[in-house]
């Protein structure tokens, strides 16, 4: 006489599929701005370096994904200073886009990699109805350092949750 081990309707538990959210991993510590760049950086064609590297003569940095130039960018305006309507100005500040330039030119960045940042840029800008170029922005008579960096920060977020 064992009754049956059948567990009621209500005492049934309730079963859901578990969703596993993969956390993302937590961003890495914002580069500090580069050196200026050597006599060979300068002078030196991209060509010519990139020969030299192959020969092992030369060594550039490792490029930055988007999310980390744009933070190195901001850090190389707090190093250099910000200035508008110049890429460099004759004190050596720089606007955004002469400190990719730059970042650029010394191998911590790629052109891909700065064509993305700058794609993220643009989208902060859109968000916000701008849809001038983000150096044009830069460039505007009213314009302040703490849009700029708002800017940078904004964008660079947009970058590490889109994985890059």
């Amino acid at each position: 006489m064992n009754p049956t081990l059948t567990p009621s309707s209500s005492a049934r538990p309730d079963i859901r599929p578990v969703r596993h959210l993969t956390p993302r991993p937590p961003a890495p510590d914002p580069p500090g701005a580069p050196a200026w760049p050597t006599w060979g950086q300068r002078v030196l064609p991209t060509p010519l370096r990139g020969l030299l590297t192959d020969l092992g003569l030369w060594q550039d940095p490792t490029p930055l994904p988007p999310s980390q130039h744009l933070h190195q960018v901001l850090a190389t305006l707090h190093h250099y200073g910000w200035c508008k309507s110049l890429d460099y100005s004759p004190t050596g500040r720089m606007c955004i886009r002469g400190a990719q330039n730059l970042l650029e030119k010394t191998g911590h960045v790629t052109p891909a990699g700065r064509a993305r940042a700058a794609q993220h840029m643009q989208s902060i800008l859109a968000r916000t109805g701008i849809t001038m170029p983000f150096f044009a922005w830069n460039d505007l008579p009213d314009q302040q350092f703490p849009a700029v960096q708002q800017l940078l920060t904004r964008a660079a977020d947009l970058a590490h949750q889109n994985g890059e």
